[in-house]
């Protein structure tokens, strides 16, 4: 039996939203939609909690979310000051605990077991964390602690904005059970639908399914989705000590089409992507550019040179030539990602052959 840990699941409320809100104070207290234009195809990437209100929220176009709500106020992201916030807020996460795993820039995982086998209560830390946050940067956290992360993600959720609930190590099945199925890690709108037919309405439904039920249903994703439904999850915080890939990426708060924007965003993307190999002192392989389209269907293409190599101009041209192949007449592109991976050196000089593109599709 794996020794008890204590694990916070922290995510800043309405990031975007709040920091417009935060430097221009003229919008506090006002409904806020942060994204591209209404008459141009955008969409909301964040909508303050005075604009959720109406019925808007994320990947909303932004078009419908004017009209739900005539008197919101139209925001165009700056990425660069929501990125400058993010470094702020994980830098105190970094104080408290090494064991920091960031899932984006308004949300992270805090492993706090080693903090709390020095004596002090989970609920104390994570409203000294609350306290912090707010004192050092003028943002609001919700924070969710429990004994395993999809716990600790569920209970961040429960109690926005500026929430805080703590679930008792043994209290994680009854925290759980009476949550709607679609709460749970792993099940998403489609895969609730389906459950909901089956009668299985709650995460306590879901917990009492026999076996042979989850095998039918799940597949090989049978045992760790009954676990979560217990309560149960092994999944350790995963630090950036050692990546296995680094990359960026950016979503566009209009669908990009255009040759040259996309480009240009190509070789910013790719030279974050070089400092950070740099920085680190390491060189890759393999490129991968990862595409979602206008419709959300995601792709990733990837191809592996004939030397591991940190160059922006290298990284940049190969991740172009994935890239064109994609862009096919009337398609449009609303987040694009350039990543590297295949770490090593070329001690046993160069043998290994490009390898064939691959697709995955983004479900529920």
């Amino acid at each position: 039996m794996p020794d008890m840990r204590h694990i916070i699941h922290a995510d800043l409320d309405a990031f975007y939203a709040a920091v417009e809100q935060l430097d221009n104070p003229e919008l506090r207290g006002l409904p806020v939609m942060v994204g591209g234009s209404p008459q141009s195809r955008g969409v909301v990437a964040t909508a303050s909690y005075e604009a959720r209100v109406f019925g808007v929220h994320s990947a909303m176009p932004m078009a419908t979310a004017v009209r739900q709500c005539p008197r919101g106020i139209v925001v165009r992201p700056r990425f660069d000051r929501y990125r400058e916030m993010s470094r702020m807020v994980m830098d105190i996460f970094h104080h408290l605990t090494d064991l920091v795993e960031p899932l984006s820039l308004d949300e992270a995982y805090l492993d706090i077991t080693d903090q709390v086998g020095t004596g002090k209560l989970p609920l104390g830390i994570a409203i000294d964390l609350k306290r912090r946050v707010n004192e050092e940067t003028g943002l609001n956290v919700s924070i969710g602690v429990g004994t395993c992360k999809s716990v600790a993600k569920i209970a961040s959720d429960l109690e926005k904005p500026d929430g805080l609930v703590v679930v008792a190590p043994g209290d994680e099945r009854d925290f759980l059970a009476p949550l709607p199925v679609g709460k749970l890690w792993g099940i998403g709108p489609k895969t609730a639908e389906v459950l909901h037919g089956d009668g299985v309405e709650t995460i306590g439904d879901l917990a009492t399914q026999p076996d042979e039920w989850y095998a039918r249903r799940f597949g090989k994703r049978a045992q760790g989705i009954k676990a979560k439904a217990l309560g149960q999850d092994d999944d350790p915080v995963k630090t950036e000590r050692n990546p296995k890939s680094i990359s960026a990426e950016t979503t566009f708060a209009e669908d990009l089409s255009n040759p040259e924007e996309l480009r240009g965003v190509l070789g910013k993307l790719s030279g974050n992507v070089s400092s950070h190999l740099s920085r680190k002192d390491v060189k890759g392989k393999t490129v991968t550019v990862k595409l979602r389209l206008a419709d959300f269907t995601t792709l990733t293409r990837q191809t592996t040179l004939a030397s591991h190599t940190n160059s922006e101009e290298a990284i940049m041209e190969t991740a172009w030539k994935l890239l064109t192949r994609e862009m096919t007449e009337g398609r449009a592109f609303r987040l694009l990602g350039v990543g590297m991976s295949g770490f090593g050196d070329d001690l046993d000089g160069p043998q290994q052959l490009v390898l064939p593109l691959f697709e995955s599709l983004s479900i529920d």
